[in-house]
């Protein structure tokens, strides 16, 4: 299994705090590997401190089910097919912020979760971050 690197893990984090501070927000920003395991992490000065937790969530969330956590919320709705997910895994994040990461060949080699925004920010901080991969 591909597992992302610090460099790169370290390089994505660069990317979404250029983001970050490019649409004037403080993040929380957390990388994790293929297997879920925490690589990098950067708390901006000033952002939320309860975010903190809710980042490091989504990125695991994100490589959990290989998918972004904004689809998870969609899924997770009353009635649908995934209702009560966040209930597993000692807590799940299903809104947006969390996005795997993939590398050249496309293959997921871990994610990152962004938190400290509105979740369309925390959404477009994270894609900034996967992309600079």
């Amino acid at each position: 299994m591909m597992n992302i690197t610090l460099e790169k893990a370290e390089k994505a984090i660069v990317a979404a705090k250029q983001k970050s501070t490019a649409i004037d927000t403080k993040m929380n920003i957390a990388v994790v590997d293929a297997g879920a395991n925490l690589v990098a992490f950067s708390r901006m000065d000033g952002a939320w401190l309860g975010s903190l937790d809710i980042s490091i969530k989504k990125a695991k969330t994100a490589r959990y089910f290989d998918m972004n956590t904004g689809l998870i919320g969609e899924l997770s709705q009353p009635g649908g097919s995934l209702y009560n997910i966040e209930h597993s895994n000692n807590g799940l994040i299903t809104f947006p912020g969390g996005v795997p990461i993939k590398n050249a060949q496309g293959e997921i080699i871990g994610a990152i979760g962004v938190s400290g925004s509105t979740v369309e920010n925390d959404h477009t901080v994270a894609e900034a971050g996967a992309s600079a991969i």
